[in-house]
């Protein structure tokens, strides 16, 4: 197998991009860009850092980012794992990308610049919910922002099926992974309840 290891051998390949596609960019929010990324409750975090890359899924319940003005995004880091893999990332090196999903819509909205951890108290206290308030929250500056082309969420049918009939639970994969240490049928059983008490 041989592989690409230029760009030029790579562009090569490919037809010149359609101008819509490159017009659509723009570098603050829009009012039409900011009213979908409002509407988003979930999204996809990339960062990069010396441990490799990461992808997080974040969500809420409403937005899941707020505007603090036309370039810049606040992303409240409500309860996890723990791991802090993203959050280490952008300590580390601050370039993100993020990727706004609204279900029933096949448009996607990517988000690229950079980004920065902040615990400072009157950013956090904005995110209050339920009398709990984030660790810290992820401050990020807009270089671009675009709406992708749908034919990805259209040709997987995203909105329009479910598939999750016959996957394995989180507590049957801990198990797998841990030789039975970890995980299981009472790791499964007990997880909603977890959940709901640690939400926010």
């Amino acid at each position: 197998m041989e592989f690409i290891d230029t760009t030029e051998a790579l562009e090569a390949l490919y037809d010149t991009p359609g101008a819509p596609s490159l017009r659509k960019v723009a570098t603050a929010l829009t009012p039409l860009y900011r009213r979908w990324i409002m509407t988003s409750r979930y999204c996809v975090l990339s960062t990069v850092g010396q441990a490799g890359t990461d992808g997080s899924p974040r969500g809420d319940d409403g937005p899941v980012v707020e505007e603090l003005d036309a370039r810049t995004l606040a992303m409240p880091d409500w309860r996890g794992n723990n791991r802090l893999d993203s959050l280490r990332n952008i300590v580390e090196d601050g370039r993100v990308s993020l990727m706004f999903l609204v279900p029933g819509s096949n448009t996607v909205v990517r988000v690229n610049g950079t980004a920065r951890v902040t615990a400072d108290a009157e950013l956090c206290a904005r995110f209050e919910r339920k009398g709990r308030q984030p660790a810290t929250v992820i401050v990020i500056t807009i270089a671009e922002i675009y709406a992708q082309c749908a034919r990805a969420t259209i040709r997987s049918g995203l909105w329009s099926r479910d598939d999750s009939a016959d996957l394995p639970s989180m507590g049957e994969i801990l198990a797998e992974v841990s030789a039975g240490e970890e995980g299981g049928a009472d790791y499964d059983a007990a997880w909603g309840a977890r959940a709901a008490k640690t939400m926010w």
